[in-house]
């Protein structure tokens, strides 16, 4: 049976209020949550960014849901040793229940302490090493790491669990679905494609999981709904690479004014159909996610859970 969690976004709330949201979570009987890490929020509108590993420290106490980091960028802008000791941390918090989802970023949030974008190539192999000097690190034992773009000087963590946290990578085409079934825990996608499942698997991915994330707007009229992701989400219907390049949310704001309501309309669920979020869902466990998380957009989140509580999730299990 699949998994459903719920996709807590912290471009769109503060710390506080993404507890409350977890607890809801729980409450309504979501198996997972998902949580995003950025420094910047992808647009001013949507307002907020706080630090995740903050948060996550709060939800460890407040819930007792697994969290997957979706997704952390271990290469530019924080040190990977420093995210393996957050990782750590973090699973023995959640007392195992931590997953340490990673990508190779976007600018947006990477280019912040002055640091060159690297190309796509590039980064994909910055991202080999990070998680490779990750896994030295949870290991307890001492590290030295000279590499090509890393280096960590007798480096040890104290902090561990009696585990080690898996790590799941991200990916958008077929080069990062193939890198991910090579050096991957699991496998995290945000569209339900299935080709890019396969190639994940049949690169080495295996039964290893996917995990899948989306997006809905439940609200009073479909025009409500559309209106409110429009206004908070065009971001996500930007075409190409624009997403990982464009380094500041006002960038975002002027690409997003070529967004129309109607774009939206077409892919996110909107409104207060409820067969629509469930069909969206179903289109991840076709193209083969073993997990799917959703995200609930603007403020109408207890009309959200209480209808999942009550509808939505015991017609998807």
């Amino acid at each position: 049976m699949v998994s459903i969690g719920y996709f807590l976004s912290c471009e769109e709330f503060g710390p506080r209020e993404l507890v409350r949201q977890a607890q809801l979570a729980e409450h309504a009987g979501f198996d997972q949550l998902w949580i995003s890490d950025h420094y910047h929020p992808w647009t001013a509108e949507q307002g907020n960014s706080p630090f995740v590993w903050s948060v996550i420290g709060a939800l460890s106490e407040a819930t007792s849901l697994p969290i997957t980091t979706a997704v952390t960028c271990p290469t530019v802008r924080i040190h990977p040793a420093v995210i393996a000791q957050a990782a750590a941390t973090a699973a023995v918090q959640t007392g195992g229940k931590f997953t340490l989802g990673v990508g190779s970023g976007e600018a947006l949030n990477e280019h912040i302490l002055g640091d060159r974008w690297p190309p796509t190539p590039e980064r994909l192999d910055m991202l080999d090493e990070a998680i490779d000097v990750i896994r030295k690190l949870f290991t307890g034992e001492q590290v030295t790491h000279r590499g090509r773009h890393y280096a960590v000087d007798n480096a040890r963590l104290y902090t561990l669990p009696d585990q080690q946290v898996p790590i799941y990578v991200s990916g958008f085409g077929p080069k990062a679905a193939r890198r991910a079934g090579e050096i991957g825990d699991g496998f995290c996608v945000v569209m339900p494609d299935a080709e890019l499942i396969t190639t994940f698997r049949d690169s080495g991915g295996g039964d290893k999981p996917v995990q899948g994330g989306l997006k809905v707007c439940q609200a009073d009229t479909e025009a409500e709904g559309v209106a409110t992701a429009h206004r908070l989400w065009a971001s996500e219907q930007l075409p190409g690479e624009l997403g990982q390049t464009l380094p500041r949310p006002a960038d975002f704001e002027h690409a997003t004014s070529l967004v129309t309501e109607d774009m939206v309309r077409e892919n996110v669920p909107c409104g207060p159909d409820l067969d629509k979020q469930i069909a969206a869902v179903k289109e991840f466990v076709d193209a083969g996610a073993d997990e799917v998380f959703v995200q609930q957009i603007g403020p109408e989140q207890h009309a959200f859970f209480q209808s999942w509580e009550q509808e939505v999730l015991p017609a998807l299990r």
